[in-house]
């Protein structure tokens, strides 16, 4: 199968916005994807996110912006004459066709000849490895396979964009990381844009090129998986990203670069992200940043919560005098009621402006 050519360009969406009966679903989405990029759209339930998907595909009509193709603009072209790949959260194979016909099914709606279909069937099931499976129903498949069959019909049309919405939520743990592999190689064989819509942090940090972080119907964020994950903008975005301690101090020493918030007792250092100025800021550090140390300045002291062996650690809560219950990882085996002091360095404890997390 081609890979992406000249004639295969940017998407871009110009202030998408999405409304019904007064409620906006997503808010002057703006956004250029390229050609050959991975996009995930990423954030909680009812953030938007498939919105922007349906919008893209044709599915839900705007109701502000546009969306181009180039030099052309789409978004009043209904869903087939886009021309996108959608793969869907529940596969929506047909049961009586055999996996070969349901890969053809959107060259035989096209009207392409035999002679040509035949060739593009041929490639997309050698792309997702299933030439052993080209003659079974989707009912003698695996949950994956039928994926697979899913993203060959997707793909098999040459579209300039493949659309996936949540594709591995139906797959039990094993499985998503192993298609998480495929996707992404499929991708980079196939050579187009790919957006791909998930509520999970991992699948979007392992995949994408770029990550849209939204909420409540508006970006937050978007940036590399590596940028999210060690510079998110916001609070929200932090808390959404992995940053699981939260809470707040009084600022004691606002500098740009390097900053210190007190908390009864407490003195850390940390990297502010915005402009703190004075009065109180959300303190928002990692789990897996937090370790057991030595006492002294930077410490903070707690008591042995709760404990869970994880696999090659142990994931534990500590409770400080003031009742913060704080999330840390240890190698060494703690017991309940343990006395530690907790410490991060300060690139890894980022400073929000208090109102950031209200």
């Amino acid at each position: 199968m081609a890979k992406a050519d000249h004639t295969f360009g940017e998407i871009r969406l110009d202030r998408v916005s999405r409304g019904f009966d007064g409620v906006m679903a997503l808010q002057d989405l703006t956004l250029t994807i390229r050609r050959g990029e991975f996009i995930a759209l990423l954030g909680p339930s009812g953030c938007g996110k498939s919105t922007a998907l349906n919008c893209l595909a044709g599915l839900l009509p705007l109701t502000g912006g546009s969306i181009w193709l180039d030099d052309r603009r789409i978004d009043e072209l209904p869903p087939e004459r886009r021309g996108f790949g959608m793969v869907f959260q529940n596969y929506a194979l047909f049961p009586h066709m055999t996996v070969r016909r349901n890969i053809g099914f959107g060259l035989a709606m096209r009207g392409v000849p035999r002679h040509e279909a035949d060739p593009r069937i041929d490639d997309a099931v050698r792309m997702v490895q299933l030439e052993a499976h080209v003659g079974k129903l989707p009912g003698q498949l695996s949950g994956g396979q039928q994926q697979r069959v899913a993203i060959a019909r997707a793909i098999v049309v040459q579209p300039p964009l493949v659309l996936m919405d949540e594709p591995l939520s139906n797959l039990d743990a094993r499985l998503r990381l192993d298609m998480r592999h495929e996707i992404r190689r499929i991708h980079n064989e196939l050579g187009r844009s790919t957006v791909y819509v998930t509520h999970d942090q991992d699948e979007a940090l392992s995949l994408a090129d770029r990550i849209v972080v939204l909420r409540d119907g508006r970006v937050r964020q978007i940036g590399t998986p590596e940028e999210l994950y060690a510079r998110p903008a916001v609070l929200d975005v932090a808390r959404f990203m992995g940053y699981r301690n939260v809470f707040e101090g009084r600022v004691e020493d606002g500098g740009a670069e390097r900053a210190i918030v007190v908390r009864d007792g407490i003195r850390l250092a940390g990297t502010p992200r915005g402009a703190l100025g004075s009065g109180r800021a959300s303190v928002a550090i990692r789990p897996e940043e937090l370790i057991p140390g030595e006492d002294g300045p930077g410490a903070i002291p707690g008591v042995v919560e709760s404990v869970e062996f994880v696999g090659r650690e142990y994931a534990a809560t500590a409770l400080t005098a003031d009742g913060l219950l704080l999330h840390f990882r240890s190698h060494q085996r703690l017991s309940l009621d343990e006395p530690v002091h907790l410490r991060a360095s300060p690139e890894r404890v980022l400073l929000f402006a208090a109102e950031e997390g209200a």
